[in-house]
């Protein structure tokens, strides 16, 4: 059964490009709502929402992995993630579906010393003609 699970992602865009995250770490997909900023936090932390009673942190993923700004639209989503007890959401500019990739269709991460945000990068999953960059989560929410 959880071999099924495994292959799983919530896939999303930030920009052009197509991410995943395994959909057993995914506790929901919200709307954005006001959120409540931070003094002196990291760029990335946008601030914290209430969400059903309980605060939880917001981080910008396109400021996390050193991509331009980009503003707020009715298309943004909040991913709302669990990952060894953090909990947290995630800030896309927009949801795009649940897709199964099979293991042979996920090639390991490019190498690189120099780039830090390759860390982030658990594989990269090959679905038909589109390249998804399966995240890895517990980097990404390392602050």
């Amino acid at each position: 059964m959880s071999e099924v699970i495994d292959n799983k992602y919530v896939v999303f865009k930030l920009d052009k490009e197509y991410y995943g995250i395994p959909i057993n770490k995914v506790i929901s997909i919200e709307k954005m709502q006001e959120t409540t900023r931070i003094p002196n936090g990291p760029i990335h932390v946008k601030g914290v929402i209430n969400l059903r009673g309980e605060v939880i942190c917001l981080i910008d993923l396109r400021l996390k992995l050193d991509m331009e700004p980009k503003e707020i639209d009715n298309n943004s989503r909040i991913i709302i993630v669990s990952n060894d007890e953090i909990v947290a959401g995630l800030i896309v500019d927009s949801s795009s579906e649940v897709m199964e990739i099979a293991r042979e269709n996920i090639d390991n991460p490019p190498t690189s010393s120099e780039n830090e945000n390759l860390s982030y990068i658990q594989g990269i999953g090959k679905v038909k003609d589109r390249l998804i960059i399966l995240l890895e989560l517990s980097k990404v929410l390392e602050y």
